[in-house]
């Protein structure tokens, strides 16, 4: 009897995933715009990998120039994502996304153009993906920071965790369909769609109102002078002197993000030459990614963040980089399937912790400049991405995944005994 009493006493955790979303309309209007922004660069990255396969499909180098067209996607932003941060802390975020949208949209119908009338050629991919590329950071580090100018500051982490959804969400929906759309009707459509994609995402910005923050004020005369180096060093100054655990958290992110981040770069060669499958199940792999990643983001959303985050953020990159060499090896697709949707859910919930934290320890008016330089490590991808793809090409594409993945889990246990303050982050 009284073990019945204990259990009707006991209740299962409130669900918190629509919190930020119901209680913030221009939160929602922001959620919106970042879904239909992240559909495009999924669509994007899906279609122009494929693309360049086609392309360079009877090139012994095929696996080298579809790993850096995928990794040229993310240069970008070592080049202007500091820059976008301090602008975005100068002049009204919302603004300058919409403008970055507008540009996007104009730079996806002239490649669709070129694609349709057949005269698009391999280094039109690559300045294609320049171009998208140098927006679309300095629109993802300003859309981040938005977040917290759209709610309130104790509704910021689960906030953060519902706009990451979008992130994972769109993987999952746009490569399913996009790899469908290539197979029956080759890769005009997707770039028209990946336009209209940018058009609704401005139309969402539209109505949307900044309450908490980045109100723009007249500059002084030496704010004025100040140049943008003297903004980013204020940044740096700011991680380095008075929030230490930012930049050992920026650290961290290496391992995700750029480390083992290529391998989702190198999937339609893996998908052609290790599953012997065509662009279909390359988007439902890609679309793999985005359920795992899906369903870690609403877990987090969900319960909370009543945990200590220092290890779960080291668990979950340890456990993405050791499925990364699981991957390697999956020479069926239902395992391939279930082992990188399990990989992306492990990525997902380290991206979400960590950012909601650095979001949660700087000021707004650091916001701006201290996430883009959190997200400019993400450049470097481009060095592993290459370097993946010469491995490929030298040795085999099982080799070369299996390869990045032990210098992950290499790299995590170095990370981990130098910062003991990390293991106890609460």
């Amino acid at each position: 009897m009284k073990s019945l009493r204990r259990i009707k006493r006991w209740k299962l955790p409130r669900l918190q995933v629509a919190d930020a979303w119901d209680q913030y309309p221009n939160y929602r209007l922001l959620w919106a715009s970042n879904f239909c922004a992240h559909g495009a660069m999924w669509l994007q990255l899906l279609t122009v990998g494929w693309l360049v396969q086609d392309m360079t499909g009877g090139s012994g180098s095929n696996s080298l120039h579809v790993v850096t067209v995928g990794g040229l996607s993310v240069l970008p932003v070592l080049l202007v994502g500091p820059w976008g941060g301090v602008l975005g802390d100068r002049v009204d975020r919302r603004k300058l996304v919409m403008g970055t949208y507008v540009l996007m949209g104009i730079g996806a119908a002239l490649f669709s153009a070129l694609v349709f009338l057949d005269i698009a050629v391999l280094w039109h991919a690559y300045i294609y993906v320049l171009y998208q590329g140098s927006l679309t950071w300095v629109s993802f580090n300003i859309r981040m920071a938005l977040i917290a100018n759209t709610v309130t500051t104790e509704y910021i982490p689960n906030a953060f965790a519902t706009v990451v959804i979008t992130v994972p969400g769109t993987r999952l929906v746009m490569p399913f369909f996009g790899g469908l759309l290539i197979a029956h009707f080759g890769f005009t459509s997707n770039f028209i769609i990946e336009t209209v994609l940018y058009a609704i995402a401005l139309v969402a910005m539209i109505p949307m109102k900044t309450n908490f923050g980045n109100t723009v004020t007249p500059h002084t005369e030496g704010s004025v002078l100040k140049s943008a180096w003297q903004d980013i060093y204020e940044g740096f100054q700011y991680m380095w002197r008075d929030e230490r655990m930012i930049f050992t958290l920026i650290l961290l992110t290496l391992i995700p993000n750029v480390i083992i981040h290529p391998v989702l770069f190198i999937l339609p060669v893996f998908t052609s030459e290790v599953l012997g499958m065509g662009a279909d199940v390359g988007g439902y792999l890609l679309a793999a990614t985005g359920l795992g990643g899906v369903i870690g983001a609403l877990v987090l959303a969900s319960l909370g963040f009543g945990f200590k985050k220092g290890p779960l953020c080291l668990f979950s990159v340890l456990t993405a980089s050791a499925l990364v060499m699981a991957f390697a090896y999956s020479q069926w697709l239902v395992v391939a399937i279930i082992v990188i949707g399990v990989f992306s859910f492990s990525q997902t919930v380290f991206r979400t912790v960590s950012g909601a934290l650095i979001q949660l320890l700087t000021p707004d008016h650091l916001r701006g400049r201290i996430t883009s330089l959190h997200s400019s490590v993400n450049g470097y991808v481009v060095a592993s991405g290459i370097l993946l793809g010469y491995l490929a090409t030298i040795v085999d594409v099982k080799l070369a995944i299996f390869t990045i993945g032990g210098i992950g889990v290499f790299c995590l246990v170095c990370l981990s005994i130098m910062s003991p303050s990390l293991r106890k982050l609460s």
